[in-house]
């Protein structure tokens, strides 16, 4: 027991990491514009409020993404679709190139409102305005405020489950 009366926790990294795998989720690229332009794979990603639309991503706090979103403030969200799985891979590949020319093999365009990269194709797009920040483990919890959302042509799904990626189809 810890000093606070909750059992301490003996859980292991990959014994946590196996059983989340179990829970399928999607997938989305997050994506920064401006002076510290970046794009990141992520399926930590869901929405957290209707009024006023708010949505959250979690951010490890090693990943060039997190000093990015903190530098920026605004963000982009791509959902990828099923025939996207080559962007999911590249964006969480670490040796693509940094700045600018990690876009320069894609198809995007800015985002009006943040400037942020938007890829095209994609199932759905959304601009937002970083509002908090939540120290998490050793990650952080981006929530933004959506200032903008675009939907897609109704195509399939991709989703991560069991550490691979999966279609799902409409």
């Amino acid at each position: 027991m810890s000093e606070s009366g909750a059992p301490a926790n003996t859980l292991r990294p990959s014994s946590f990491r196996q059983v989340m795998s179990r829970f399928a989720t999607g997938v989305v690229v997050l994506t920064v514009g401006g002076e510290h332009v970046h794009g990141m794979t992520a399926n930590s990603f869901t929405s957290v409020s209707l009024r006023p639309p708010l949505v959250l991503c979690c951010v490890a706090h090693s990943a060039a993404m997190h000093g990015a979103l903190v530098a920026e403030r605004r963000f982009g969200v791509s959902v990828l679709a099923a025939d996207q799985q080559h962007l999911a891979r590249y964006f969480a590949d670490r040796t693509r190139p940094r700045g600018s020319a990690q876009f320069e093999p894609t198809d995007w365009w800015p985002g009006p409102r943040t400037g942020a990269p938007l890829l095209s194709n994609s199932l759905a797009w959304l601009e937002c305005e970083l509002t908090d920040a939540h120290r998490a483990g050793d990650h952080s919890v981006f929530v933004g405020a959506v200032l903008s959302t675009v939907r897609g042509a109704d195509r399939d799904g991709l989703l991560f489950l069991d550490g691979a990626f999966r279609r799902v189809e409409r």
